[in-house]
C-alpha cells in the first residue's frame, strides 16, 4: 500500500469513527428530530439545498474564476452536512437533537437531491454532468449512515458501554483525522497557494459568510437552533464535493486543492461567528432574571 493510499484510508476511518462516536451519544429522538418537524426540515432544506446552490451558480456564471474554483464551489453547494459538524455545532451552543437530526436528514435527502441537482446544473452548464447513483449511495452510506447506525445499535444494547467509550473513540478519531490531514495539506500547499488571487479567497469567503447569515436567519426562533443551520449551510462534505467534481472533470487536478482552500477559509471565518455566539449566550445568562 502506498503512503497516499494509507493516508486516505486513515482519513476515511477517522470520519467513520467520528460518526460512530456521534451515534454512541445519540438517541432515536435525535435521529428522527427533523422528520417530526416538517416546517424546520423545509427551512433547513431551503437554506442548504436551494439558496446555496443558487448562490454558487450565480457566482460561477458572473465572475471570471478559474475552472477548478468554479467546480469546487458548485460541487460544495450541493454536498450534504460534513460528519464532523455536530461536534462543531455543540461547541457553539447548538441543540444536539437538531444537529444530529440535520446530519441524518440531509444525508438521506442527498440520495435524491444530488442526482437531481447535477441534472439541473447540466442544463445551466452544458457539460454532460453525471454521477452514478450508486456512487452517491456508497459515499453517504459509508461516511454517515452506517457508522451512525452502528453507534446507535451499541447504545441501544449496551448504553453503559457506549457512554464509557464515546470519549476515547472521539479522541482517537480526532487524532487520526488531524494526523491524516496534516500531510495532505503540506503536500497540497503549493497547489493551494497557486489558486490564491483572481478573487478565489473572496468568493469562498462570500460563500461562507452568506451561508452563515442565511442559516442563522432560517434557523428559526430558537436561539439554540440557529448555529446548527448556520454552520451546516456554510460547511459542506468535502469528500462528496470532491467526488462530484472529479467524476465529471478528472482533468481538473486543482479541484481538490480548491476544496482544501475552501476548508481553510471556512474554519477561519466560522471561528468569529462561534465566538460571537458564546458572547451572546454569556450576555443572555447575565441579563436573565435569577
Amino acid at each position: 500500500m502506498s503512503l497516499v493510499s494509507f493516508i486516505l484510508l486513515v482519513l476515511k476511518a477517522s470520519v467513520m469513527l467520528l460518526v460512530f462516536g456521534i451515534g454512541l451519544s445519540a438517541s432515536r429522538e435525535d435521529v428522527t428530530f427533523l422528520f417530526k418537524r416538517p416546517g424546520q426540515l423545509l427551512r433547513s432544506f431551503l437554506s442548504m439545498n436551494i439558496v446555496m446552490p443558487v448562490l454558487a451558480t450565480a457566482i460561477a456564471l458572473s465572475f471570471d474564476l478559474r475552472p477548478p474554483v468554479k467546480l469546487a464551489l458548485v460541487a460544495l453547494s450541493i454536498s450534504p452536512v460534513p460528519p464532523l459538524l455536530p461536534k462543531r455545532q455543540a461547541k457553539a451552543g447548538a441543540r444536539g437533537g437538531y444537529a444530529i437530526g440535520l446530519l441524518v436528514a440531509m444525508a438521506l435527502l442527498a440520495l435524491v437531491f444530488i442526482p437531481v441537482a447535477i441534472a439541473v446544473l447540466d442544463l445551466v452548464f452544458p457539460a454532460s454532468l453525471h454521477l452514478p447513483f450508486l456512487a452517491v449511495v456508497k459515499l453517504v452510506f459509508t461516511t454517515v449512515l452506517l457508522p451512525l447506525l452502528a453507534g446507535l445499535l451499541v447504545r441501544s444494547f449496551a448504553a453503559g458501554f457506549a457512554e464509557r467509550i464515546v470519549k476515547p473513540v472521539s479522541l482517537v478519531a480526532m487524532v487520526m483525522l488531524f494526523g491524516g490531514l496534516l500531510p495532505v495539506l503540506v503536500k497540497a500547499m503549493p497547489a493551494i497557494v497557486s489558486l490564491v488571487g483572481n478573487g478565489t479567497i473572496l468568493v469562498f469567503a462570500v460563500f461562507v459568510i452568506v451561508g452563515l447569515a442565511v442559516g442563522h436567519f432560517l434557523g428559526g426562533p430558537n436561539s439554540a437552533d440557529r448555529p446548527v443551520l448556520a454552520l451546516a449551510t456554510a460547511s459542506r462534505h468535502p469528500a462528496i464535493a470532491a467526488t462530484i467534481a472529479i467524476a465529471n472533470f478528472p482533468q481538473q487536478k486543482l479541484v481538490f486543492p480548491a476544496i482544501l482552500l475552501y476548508l481553510l477559509v471556512n474554519i477561519i471565518l466560522c471561528l468569529p461567528y462561534m465566538v460571537w455566539l458564546k458572547r451572546q449566550g454569556a450576555s443572555r445568562a447575565v441579563t436573565s432574571p435569577s
